[in-house]
């Protein structure tokens, strides 16, 4: 079977699982926080907001610890999307190459990725530091991920096998356009109009994404 695209691209928050880590990191802080986070995330991947804007105030109010990122990488497991590892296998086996790229917090991505099977080195995010307590010391701070159009940038230096499809399902993945072959919007969480308008395709499930790239 010859695949209609060669790379695909995978988003995390809202596509590969069904939450935003840094909104359920907030929500472990309280209502006032996780209101406050979460306002600024949808603001964010809605368009209204550059990412750059609202990254680090976000993660300066939760101040996520060690603990709190572990556990969030096991939610990020639970709330996996369904058939995304049927639907994974299946584009491997095709010879699709597979790269996620998130503005979410690395440390808490892999365990997923990997439960996917996803290697470590196909994964790009956001690294999250720790002091010697295991308290939050900030991130990365020349991860252009943190930025509205850094994405594009890292999928850039991938060098990725063309004809490429990023999927996701907010506008810094809608950013990736450029330098991809074609965007799918992914919908089997969440909606943004602003964002169906500016894709290519729409998908909302991982059975449905699986068929638009094996043609």
């Amino acid at each position: 079977m010859t695949a209609r695209f060669a790379s695909v691209v995978l988003d995390v928050d809202s596509t590969l699982a069904g939450i935003e880590g840094i909104d359920w990191l907030a929500a472990r802080r309280g209502p006032l926080v996780a209101a406050q986070v979460a306002a600024l995330t949808a603001l964010a991947m809605g368009g209204a907001l550059p990412l750059e804007r609202v990254y680090a105030q976000r993660l300066d109010a939760i101040r996520p610890t060690v603990a709190d990122v572990a556990a969030l990488a096991a939610a990020y497991r639970d709330a996996v999307a369904a058939g995304a590892g049927e639907a994974l296998a299946s584009l491997r086996a095709a010879g699709v190459a597979i790269q996620v790229v998130s503005g979410g917090l690395r440390e808490a991505i892999l365990p997923l990725a990997t439960a996917l099977g996803i290697a470590d080195g196909a994964v790009h995010a956001v690294a999250v530091r720790f002091d010697e307590r295991g308290e939050y010391a900030g991130v990365d701070p020349g991860s252009p991920l943190t930025t509205q159009r850094g994405k594009a940038g890292v999928v850039r230096g991938l060098g990725l096998r063309a004809p490429a499809l990023a999927v996701g399902d907010g506008a810094t993945d809608a950013a990736m356009r450029p330098v991809v072959a074609a965007f799918a919007v992914y919908t089997g969480f969440v909606r943004r109009a602003e964002v169906i308008r500016a894709a290519d395709h729409e998908v909302a499930s991982f059975a449905e994404l699986a068929a638009l790239v094996l043609g």
